[in-house]
């Protein structure tokens, strides 16, 4: 499902009467709230659906696959996501 697919699941859920562009604007608002709270608090955990954390991966030594040379790749951060109970059941049919 990409974000298209995923307003109009919302736009479906809330009914005929909320217009698409509310749907959108309600998914985004949901979006950059998610983003904003892992971004300054490092977690978002939302219960029975799962948590998203922040998880920072240290610099480490590589190879560049065509020459084979030691490469050094650089420390970054990225998003992590652990489903909750409700929705690994739902996963488990």
């Amino acid at each position: 499902m990409n974000k298209t697919q995923l307003i109009d699941e919302v736009h479906r859920i809330l009914g005929p009467s909320v217009p698409r562009s509310a749907a959108e604007k309600a998914l985004q608002s949901v979006l950059d709230a998610l983003e904003n709270g892992v971004a300054n608090d490092g977690s978002v955990q939302i219960v029975g659906f799962g948590t998203f954390t922040v998880k920072a991966r240290p610099a480490r030594m590589g190879r560049n696959p065509r020459t084979n040379e030691p490469v050094e790749i650089k420390a970054s951060k990225n998003v992590s996501f652990k489903a909750g109970t409700s929705l690994k059941k739902r996963l488990e049919g």
